[in-house]
């Protein structure tokens, strides 16, 4: 846990007593922080209350007496409309903060020198930010990585100067943290997502743009138009800029040239790694993963060795296009993370011979922006409720059987893969639909389709995982 000792003697409210907010609290405890913490679900302040932590009425509390706001980042800040409790604190005067902004006032306290790697993006960031932490951690770097991922923030190890920090940052955090402050800050894409509590796309660029502005190094993925605007926009006031593309050959900065990492320098271009044969980060999409991972890590002093090494032994992200298995030629992946169509995209574009396993429960539009991909579909495995609207989709344009349940689409599809004769074929998890029809969530769906296919004869487990 780190402290927040710069809280020491001060009076905090807190709102929001899920995973991190509970954290959070802790912390604040820990450092020696008066907390009064709150939550609009009854069970929540039990919980906490069962905890030791100190709970209170935030509707009946006297705030002109806090000194500072914390907010989970689940909690409106501006949109749809704050929240009651923002409107107090904005009311009298009180900073508005989150988990985020703890750690980052931690850190320039206690180490400021602290090597830190900020995340964020629409898509990738988990991937990107469990890459760079698995380089140094197989570098020998002793590496804490948190935040949107796996632990609370506040639940790392204490801020040390040879202590390397890698942390997702979703757009909600960063709006609660303005002195967030990395050596290297990550930018991977921005794409409309979360308007609903951003408001415009305007803002949810604003809000990411944020964390670049106060990083020592501004990484920025420039395939959209929106994080393209705003690399030009920080390095005309000076800001140190680095260009990542995966498709554009950059005069400076850099960008993929099919498997191979290419750094460009005033138009001279160089190899600073590879992906070829390394199939945890295969598609485009993780050739932008990698190449942000690869410029944080030499910001921060990693040799293009350490860097290459780790991606070589990158296992990947359960449920993101997990590589679960081989039986002789057939590849068997677990994207179960795609619950929606264009999720799934970068997994089928990823693969040829695809025995592709689909269905669940259907989000709006189905499938049909997937058709650019049927041609790399050898069959279709469908499952769940969204079977009989994705099999008339599918239409004459792919072969395909109603499996119905997951187990069945496993035992088909890897017996008919069998029986190709591709230099690989793929069976591949990737419903590109929620689960809630017939598992309470993805991670469970992943699990399951890991456990029939570790079920089959002849299977060589990848990875470590069973």
């Amino acid at each position: 846990m780190i402290p927040a000792r710069s809280f020491n003697g001060r009076k905090v409210a807190l709102f929001g007593l899920g995973g991190s907010g509970i954290a959070t609290a802790h912390a604040l405890v820990e450092g020696g922080a008066y907390v009064t913490a709150w939550d609009d679900n009854p069970e929540s302040v039990a919980k906490a209350r069962d905890e030791g932590l100190p709970v209170g009425d935030l509707a009946q509390a006297d705030w002109a007496g806090f000194a500072s706001f914390v907010l989970s980042p689940g909690v409106p800040l501006t949109h749809p409309k704050p929240h009651w409790t923002v409107d107090l604190a904005r009311g009298a005067g009180v900073e508005v903060i989150g988990d985020i902004e703890l750690f980052s006032r931690e850190r320039a306290a206690r180490a400021p020198d602290a090597p830190f790697i900020g995340v964020t993006g629409t898509n990738g960031k988990s991937t990107t930010t469990a890459l760079i932490a698995h380089i140094l951690q197989s570098s020998g770097r002793d590496t804490q990585m948190g935040g949107n991922i796996g632990r609370a923030v506040m639940t790392l190890d204490q801020p040390a100067p040879d202590r390397f920090y890698v942390v997702e940052c979703s757009s909600y955090q960063i709006d609660l943290a303005p002195s967030i402050n990395p050596n290297a800050g990550i930018l991977l894409n921005l794409t409309p997502d979360h308007l609903d509590r951003h408001g415009t796309m305007q803002h949810y660029a604003e809000v990411k743009e944020r964390m670049l502005a106060g990083s020592d190094a501004a990484i920025v993925g420039v395939d959209d138009a929106y994080c393209a605007q705003i690399a030009d926009r920080l390095e005309r006031v000076g800001k140190d800029v680095v260009r990542v593309s995966k498709r554009l050959p950059l005069t400076d900065g850099y960008f993929a040239d099919g498997t191979d990492l290419m750094e460009a320098v005033h138009g001279q271009y160089s190899r600073v790694g590879f992906l070829e044969g390394i199939g945890s980060l295969r598609g485009q999409h993780n050739a932008q993963n990698a190449l942000a991972a690869v410029a944080a890590c030499l910001k921060i002093g990693l040799d293009l060795g350490e860097i290459q090494s780790g991606l070589e032994s990158f296992p990947g992200l359960a449920h993101r296009m997990e590589q679960v298995a081989r039986r002789d030629r057939v590849l068997f992946i677990n994207d179960s993370k795609a619950t929606n169509a264009d999720a799934s995209a970068p997994a089928l574009s990823s693969f040829q011979n695809i025995y592709w396993i689909a269905g669940g429960l259907a989000k709006d539009g189905g499938i049909e922006t997937l058709r650019s991909f049927f041609p790399r579909i050898a069959k279709a495995y469908l499952i769940g409720e969204a079977a009989p609207a994705f099999s008339a989709t599918l239409g004459g344009a792919v072969p395909y059987e109603i499996s119905g349940t997951l187990s069945a689409a496993v035992e088909h599809a890897a017996a008919e893969a069998a029986g190709d004769e591709a230099r690989e074929s793929v069976v591949l998890l990737s419903p590109a639909c929620a689960s809630f029809d017939q598992f309470r969530n993805f991670e469970i769906r992943g699990d399951a389709f890991r456990e029939a296919v570790m079920a089959l004869d002849g299977i060589e487990a990848i990875g470590g995982r069973r």
